[in-house]
């Protein structure tokens, strides 16, 4: 989802950070005191190994700690590797790399669990973790929204500080989760999120973990409390105590589709484009010359799937606010076909090929999971063509992200008119009603 920005669904490339050094595999960071909290730690589930540690004075952001673990269950591998664009636009980037093992490409059984300064000490009595959307970072996402500068956040200046600050001053022991992919199929990535609640139970001797899921972090959420899963995957374990989304496609969305010409222009890159998300079009003519680009394309195509996650989030939204007929090509990039300019197969085949949407709702959060919805009210993501057709924060309709169809306990909903999709992570209103839910 998304074209300029991360918060959710896209978003210009971070800036490099400083290399960092591994420290010690349990614990806390090097030479901190054992607290209650670890004393009554359990083991972490034994298909769980940590593979590395970053912590005191080399982790950035603000952050107190980053590990790195790989899930070994059998059916991970057996999924095989998770394709990469070929132009390296969806690798690793900035100290990702290093967290990584200096791997650009890490298979999808692999995550990164970060700590926030607090996450043994803090008061309140249930955690959190925090759950990225696409082509984002824990640290852009959470800690430093100006991690790439200018209108990475959805604005032309970005603040250095986001949630998992304001939620750790508040006395919350705060957790994000980094995903290997930043497009990975959300049902492995749901699979990741139970890893991390385990951990972060072990950790902490709790039984329950609160979710924050923003954008597409809320369909990995949403999954896991669901037991949505492959056939080879671990069902729900009943650990989580609340689940906040955070312009979430409950829904679904059709951005691409519904504005599929502006949208190509952040993509091609015979255009001048190098987003890292995918195209409506296989095939696309930019200044002159008629191209195909299969790797780029939502659904499987040429021998590419690159964007699972994406296609996994789509809903036809034509009925409700119809189609932008303003955009070039508009007919053909939605219901498919031959246009003047491009090229494609349509939305309703991508969502034939693996939309995770309907599957969401009837599969049901329990109720034992209290679920709380916030969305944006303010299409003014800098940098792309905002969402126009409804009430939207640029990219998702308010009415998606409020959706709760299929959540059996709506604990509460929200709209922040003062933020488009990149500034729920660290619009003041934002923060302050999630906090507000998880207290």
């Amino acid at each position: 989802m998304r074209s300029r920005h991360r918060g959710g669904w896209r978003a210009v490339p971070a800036v490099a950070a400083a290399v960092i050094g591994a420290l010690l595999a349990t614990g806390g960071t090097a030479g901190a005191r054992t607290t209650a909290a670890q004393a009554t730690a359990a083991a972490p589930p034994a298909y769980l190994t940590q593979e590395a540690a970053y912590g005191a004075g080399t982790v950035t952001n603000g952050w107190e700690r980053v590990e790195r673990y790989r899930d070994t269950t059998p059916g991970f591998q057996a999924a095989g590797a998770e394709g990469y664009a070929p132009d390296g636009r969806g690798d690793q980037d900035g100290v990702r790399v290093t967290y990584f093992g200096g791997v650009t490409r890490p298979t999808s059984d692999r995550f990164l669990l970060y700590s926030a300064p607090g996450w043994n000490t803090g008061a309140r009595t249930t955690p959190v973790l925090l759950v990225h959307g696409a082509n984002d970072t824990a640290d852009r996402a959470w800690a430093n929204p100006g991690e790439s500068g200018g209108y990475g956040c959805g604005a032309l200046s970005c603040p250095s500080t986001g949630l998992m600050q304001y939620l750790a001053a508040r006395g919350h022991r705060v957790f994000a989760i980094g995903f290997a992919h930043k497009q990975g199929d959300n049902l492995m990535q749901a699979q990741a999120v139970g890893d991390a609640v385990a951990l972060i139970r072990a950790k902490l001797g709790v039984s329950q973990v609160d979710l924050v899921g923003w954008s597409k972090g809320e369909v990995s959420t949403r999954a896991y409390v669901s037991s949505l899963k492959p056939a080879w995957g671990r069902a729900y374990a009943g650990d989580v105590r609340k689940l906040i989304t955070l312009g979430g496609p409950n829904g679904g969305y059709d951005y691409p589709y519904a504005h599929g010409w502006a949208h190509d222009f952040s993509i091609w890159p015979e255009c001048g484009g190098k987003i890292n998300a995918p195209s409506p079009h296989s095939r696309m003519t930019c200044y002159g010359t008629y191209t195909a680009h299969p790797e780029f394309s939502m659904t499987p195509s040429g021998g590419y799937d690159d964007y699972p996650g994406q296609r996994q989030m789509l809903a036809r939204w034509d009925g409700v606010y119809g189609v932008d007929q303003s955009a070039q090509d508009w007919y053909t990039t939605y219901y498919g076909g031959q246009g003047f300019y491009t090229a494609g197969d349509g939305i309703q085949k991508a969502i034939d090929a693996g939309s995770l949407v309907v599957p969401l709702q009837r599969a049901s959060v329990p109720a034992s999971v209290t679920t709380y919805l916030l969305a944006g009210g303010t299409p003014s993501v800098v940098g792309i063509f905002n969402e126009n057709r409804g009430p939207s924060d640029g990219v998702v309709f308010v009415s998606s992200a409020l959706d709760s169809t299929g959540i059996a306990t709506v604990g509460g909903k929200a709209t922040v008119t003062s933020a488009n999709h990149l500034e729920l992570g660290w619009n003041s209103a934002a923060q302050a009603q999630v906090a507000s839910w998880l207290a």
